[in-house]
């Protein structure tokens, strides 16, 4: 989930640098919102909270959401942030299976 954080951090940030920003809001927007996402589920994970549940679920919803708006450019800062949500994704479903 960190390295799923570092990679929105990373990939939000180098966003507002496009020629065209209007057209990265919504990455940059859905990669602030990940990096929210996951950086409390880990939190809330490393705690050993029994309850977490919930929490990965939307956890697993936000990484496919935001995988799915940075594989929409051709940026590598954003295709490496798609890999990551797709990774961290798929440790979410590992998690609630």
């Amino acid at each position: 989930m960190n390295n799923c954080v570092a990679h929105c951090n990373y990939c939000a940030d180098a966003c507002l640098d496009a020629d065209d920003i209007k057209m990265m809001v919504d990455c940059i927007r859905t990669d602030r919102a990940c990096a929210e996402v996951c950086s409390a589920t880990a939190k809330l994970l490393a705690a050993n909270y029994s309850d977490a549940k919930g929490m990965v679920e939307y956890c697993h919803k936000t990484c496919k959401k935001c995988a799915e708006e940075c594989a929409k450019h051709d940026a590598q800062h954003c295709k490496d942030c798609a890999e990551a949500c797709k990774k961290c994704a798929e440790a979410c479903e590992a998690y609630l299976s």
